[in-house]
């Protein structure tokens, strides 16, 4: 059974692990519906949308599933995110209003727990963002807030006016894709794990008392493929298959197990629609790596320490 977390220093508790529905449209209705109660049957009640997915289907397969189960919509949590738009970024008062109002009519629902701005637009104005998230705040329709893909300054200058507290930041993470860790043991060098490229954001996070949620966990590069099984990995899944096999899970659980095991508290987006797969990887909420286990699989992703 999946754990749960707090959120940062807040009352909020979440499933230490949360579904990424990008690709739930894929499904038909009755496999849509196996793998939500699936889910939820392992203690995964945290579903992560957006309305860009699928061009909104994603949201209406979802929203379909939960209607035919009187009763269902109390027992889970909904994430949806807005910003993305064909060609550009938009963080104006009336989008983000009206992209929530669409999603509500999608999910079949009248609030969600959880609203995401999904990508950094630079026109920006935090003061829009902050009258947006106000009526959607006094209207029941957003229970709480956050950011995806922002640097500690964005966050910063959005809560120069937004009261709420930003609880979320979703991020691209993985053994694959570590630059925020690598960054942090690189420290007064001039290799190229030094450099900061997002401004120190775990560390940030940290501080701040915000849940990183990574995206894409199994991936290497953005979207270049999947670095489990891989050939292109050899030493990374020799010694993923051999804990795997240590502890009787499967390899997917061993790279989640290696997120969860950061003390940031962390809670990894897994985007599987195979049912299998999923309830393989709920399991890494019973595995705590220790520090040499962590540490081997960091170096085997081919990370030297300095």
């Amino acid at each position: 059974m999946v754990k749960t977390i707090n959120v940062g220093n807040s009352t909020l508790e979440v499933a230490q692990i949360s579904l990424g529905c990008m690709r739930i449209a894929e499904l038909s209705a009755k496999e849509a519906d196996v793998h939500i109660h699936s889910a939820l049957e392992a203690g995964i009640d945290f579903f992560d949308h957006a309305d860009i997915y699928a061009a909104g289907k994603a949201e209406e397969v979802f929203g379909e599933v939960v209607a035919s189960s009187p009763g269902m919509r109390d027992k889970l949590m909904i994430q949806t995110k807005c910003g993305i738009r064909q060609g550009f970024f938009d963080f104006s008062k009336e989008h983000i209003v009206s992209s929530v109002e669409n999603s509500l009519k999608r999910l079949k629902t009248d609030y969600v727990d959880v609203l995401l701005l999904h990508r950094p637009d630079t026109l920006m104005e935090p003061e829009e963002v902050a009258e947006a998230f106000d009526v959607l705040e006094q209207k029941g329709m957003v229970k709480h807030f956050g950011v995806s893909n922002l640097n500690p300054l964005q966050i910063e200058l959005l809560k120069k006016n937004v009261k709420q507290p930003l609880l979320f930041n979703q991020l691209q993470l993985s053994i694959m894709v570590s630059g925020m860790i690598d960054s942090g043991f690189n420290v007064n060098m001039t290799n190229s794990a030094s450099v900061v490229h997002d401004g120190g954001i775990l560390e940030y996070s940290r501080l701040h008392d915000m849940t990183i949620q990574p995206w894409s966990p199994f991936q290497y590069g953005f979207f270049e493929g999947v670095f489990l099984g891989n050939d292109k990995f050899p030493e990374l899944n020799r010694v993923i298959d051999r804990l795997a096999d240590e502890k009787g899970v499967a390899d997917t659980a061993i790279a989640i197990a290696w997120l969860l095991r950061h003390p940031a508290k962390m809670q990894p987006i897994v985007g599987t629609t195979n049912t299998k797969r999923l309830l393989d990887i709920a399991k890494a909420s019973d595995i705590t790596l220790s520090r040499e286990e962590w540490y081997e699989i960091y170096r085997a992703a081919g990370n030297i320490l300095p």
